[in-house]
């Protein structure tokens, strides 16, 4: 053997040791999950998570049953997109986009092969939907109110001197205190190992808690786990289930959707990882729209619909925008006024609730540049100001009409 083939050799041996020893190391410091997330993002060309990654986890599937199509506005797709809001959807590689005006379809556009049938990842817009689940156990009875002690179904908490002050609403609200580190691409995280680990419960409940709570806003993705850690325990059946016969049937959302699990036997990774299409996304905002009322029924109490989409002014300084109410954020600042569900690389619900509006927005990647048009994200008002601007230009727009809308609870809902 030649010493320069020698060389290679030992190189090659040196490298799959040292590769060996990472894993090992991996495994004895607990964190595995990190193979299992280089497998499925760098290793496939990502960066991060990435919205079909569904595909790769265990799943529940939350049964549609009798669909309801959305009607079609007079004008459905015959308006195209401006130029502005074309580029920007296509620049930031979006996959679908559908606005709901007067609870009709106006427009609906997919890129990418993707369609109305295509399942992606919510993201975070999830944490909504885990406190709109909330609401529904208060009003069951399955949990006393938002002020409840978490202690009362999180007993692992209960000599946490913090935990024991934290209540249901504080998990929601993000004013918890609870020990997180949020970030999608770090991998030494704990948001990234639940995302990618075997036992989400068991990594929520081995956290503490290390602020007073009930005092500050601070995001954090492990709050939702833990209320839906909560949920799962009041209610009896998963998240899943609960909300297939809530919410999925009586709005007869049009196809089944999936939330990804950490395991087989696992529970829901709720503070993500809910997967649908436009189409039946753009339902919840509807529901949001409407005060929780769907075909004449009440979905969702409207008073706690309410409460969701008004600001929590108290967790915020008297210099800090107030941009976040119970999982839904919020800026009643800008004109129109919106608030919306949004999620990890643009994942969008937006609501504008003075034009009936729904606008929804799904991709591969988020507009992050900061250019002054608001507190939240680039994209929204993007979104939100083009929508308009064409609204405006056809003559769409409440203010230019001469005959009465009716109010959103009473805007005609999709799929009688």
């Amino acid at each position: 053997m030649s010493k320069l083939r020698k060389i290679m050799l030992r190189t090659v041996q040196g490298i799959i040791l040292f590769i060996l020893l990472i894993i090992g190391l991996l495994y004895l410091t607990g964190n595995q999950y990190i193979i299992r997330g280089v497998q499925l993002t760098y290793l496939k060309g990502h960066k991060t998570a990435n919205i079909d990654d569904y595909k790769d986890f265990d799943n529940n599937i939350i049964l549609s049953k009798t669909p309801q199509p959305w009607f079609e506005h007079e004008l459905y797709n015959q308006i195209p997109l401006s130029d502005t809001l074309r580029n920007e959807l296509e620049r930031y590689k979006s996959i679908g986009f559908f606005v709901a005006k007067d609870g009709e379809a106006l427009w609906e556009h997919y890129w990418d092969d993707y369609s109305a049938e295509s399942h992606t990842n919510s993201f975070s817009m999830s944490k909504s939907v885990v406190t709109m689940l909330l609401g529904k156990a208060i009003e069951q009875g399955y949990v006393k109110s938002l002020d409840q002690p978490i202690t009362d179904f999180l007993p692992e908490f209960k000599d946490d001197e913090f935990a024991q002050k934290c209540t249901v609403g504080d998990l929601s609200a993000m004013t918890s205190g609870y020990d997180w580190s949020e970030d999608y691409y770090l991998p030494l995280n704990p948001t990234a190992k639940a995302y990618y680990g075997s036992n989400i419960e068991k990594q929520m409940l081995n956290r503490d808690f290390i602020e007073e709570p009930g005092k500050r806003f601070n995001y954090l993705s492990g709050t939702t786990q833990l209320l839906a850690i909560l949920l799962q325990r009041a209610v009896g059946i998963s998240i899943s289930q609960y909300l297939q016969e809530e919410f999925w049937q009586p709005m007869g959302m049009e196809n089944d959707a999936y939330w990804s699990k950490d395991r087989k036997d696992g529970m829901e990774k709720a503070y993500c990882c809910l997967n649908s299409n436009v189409r039946d996304f753009a339902k919840l905002g509807q529901l949001l729209l409407q005060d929780g009322k769907w075909n004449g029924r009440q979905i969702l109490d409207s008073a706690f619909v309410q409460k969701m989409v008004t600001p929590n002014y108290e967790a915020f300084s008297k210099n800090e925008p107030a941009r976040y109410g119970y999982s839904i954020w919020t800026d009643y600042e800008h004109e129109p006024n919106f608030y919306g569900l949004m999620g990890h690389l643009g994942q969008r619900i937006i609501v504008i609730p003075s034009e009936n509006l729904v606008i929804v927005r799904l991709g591969h990647e988020k507009d992050d540049r900061n250019m002054g048009k608001g507190f939240l994200d680039n994209d929204t008002y993007y979104f939100v100001d083009e929508v308009m601007k064409m609204l405006k230009e056809n003559k769409l727009l409440k203010s230019q009409s001469h005959v009465e809308k009716n109010p959103a609870a009473e805007s005609p809902l999709p799929g009688h």
